[in-house]
């Protein structure tokens, strides 16, 4: 065991150098050769030549019959991890005071897909976010709550009246705000129900917040107590970033109960 963590370690030593991953990233897109990457990182030839027979001899790039570079199969595999790095590395403040705690280890391993997330800090500004995501379907809306802003919900339902699909799941502990029944009862939320605009379900706890349409998405991470922290999300509309949060989603929907309203106490 000793032995593989070892070699383990000496792989990680190649990646520790910004140029040699700018390198295995401009190979992951195109064949090239160290004089055009040279070229391309603005960096000295003997420097770019030194890092490509170390990647070589490492096993993560191969010379081709053309002269061109490209990576292994193991190049290709170890690039698909890097992001996952990057992702943790870029937010490492962040995730001192937040988990990934309800999060399948499935999906906490793919991470790196949220690598293009832009953070959003405030309150104000997640709502405003939130509700541009709304404005922005055509499709549909998919949320995972842990509890229901009160503004949130008028211009939700009118992108249902529009013909939006909406599927939701609730935390049985959600947040209610007082006043909800009554506004869903005025913007005639049964009547989208009945018509099969919304289906619903329900966790017994929901500490990850998620919110998508088919554009866009944004994650909302717990902080270290277990809560849900609405002040601060990761917004995206890059299809990777997407993927990842329609497929937990999707996992989150298939695991979940029967909805019952009257689980929630306002």
């Amino acid at each position: 065991m000793s032995n593989l963590i070892d070699e383990t370690a000496n792989y990680v030593l190649d990646l520790a150098s910004p140029q040699r991953l700018n390198i295995l990233f401009i190979l992951l897109g195109k064949k090239s050769t160290p004089t055009q990457i040279a070229k391309e990182l603005d960096a000295t030839k003997q420097e770019v030549h030194r890092n490509f027979t170390r990647l070589v001899e490492s096993g993560l790039i191969e010379k081709n019959v053309d002269g061109k570079y490209s990576l292994t199969t193991f190049g290709e595999v170890v690039c698909t991890q890097v992001p996952t790095i990057v992702f943790l590395s870029q937010n490492r403040k962040y995730f001192e005071e937040h988990i990934m705690g309800d999060i399948p280890h499935k999906f906490k391993i793919r991470c790196g897909q949220l690598a293009s997330g832009k953070q959003i800090k405030g309150f104000s500004k997640v709502m405003e976010q939130w509700k541009a995501i709304y404005k922005n379907a055509d499709e549909y809306i998919y949320e995972i709550l842990s509890e229901v802003p009160l503004d949130l919900i008028e211009p939700l339902v009118n992108r249902v009246k529009k013909g939006v699909k909406f599927n939701y799941i609730f935390s049985e502990s959600a947040v209610v705000p007082k006043g909800r029944k009554s506004l869903l009862k005025k913007l005639g939320f049964d009547k989208l129900v009945e018509k099969g605009l919304v289906e619903r379900k329900m966790a017994s706890n929901v500490q990850t917040v998620v919110v998508l349409s088919e554009k866009e998405a944004c994650i909302l991470f717990a902080t270290k107590d277990g809560e849900s922290d609405l002040s601060e999300m990761f917004y995206s509309n890059d299809p990777m970033f997407h993927e990842w949060c329609l497929d937990y989603f999707r996992y989150c929907w298939y695991g979940s109960d029967v909805f019952q309203e009257s689980k929630l106490k306002e």
